[in-house]
């Protein structure tokens, strides 16, 4: 079987490019490691997308999964939170260029 090989750009486009995946990476950044509480910190998104976009997570390696019981828990792994990092910077970089409330904003350097 032949192995993909990603560089950069191209592991990161794979993720940027799904739906809900930069907010739910922050959502569990910010402390939301249940289910519900993800799920009631974005907006919009459905039961079935985020159910979805969970298992690429995990699959991907970027956040992990615990069930004890009845509870389960997500928690970012190293590269989703270089992940959460590069979605923050990039946050950050749309305040400073396109906000047009002419308050400064400084982006911290990666």
């Amino acid at each position: 079987m032949e192995r993909k090989i990603y560089n950069g750009f191209e592991l990161l486009h794979d993720l940027i490019k799904l739906r809900w995946v930069p907010e739910i990476v922050k959502s569990v950044q910010l402390g939301n490691n249940r289910y519900n509480d993800i799920l009631k910190s974005i907006p919009y998104v459905s039961n079935t997308e985020l159910n979805r976009k969970l298992t690429v997570l995990v699959e991907k390696k970027v956040i992990e999964k615990a069930v004890d019981g009845h509870n389960t828990d997500y928690s970012l792994l190293d590269f989703g939170e270089d992940l959460a990092h590069i979605f923050n910077h990039l946050e950050c970089l749309e305040d400073k260029y396109f906000d047009n409330t002419g308050k400064e904003v400084h982006c911290p350097r990666l």
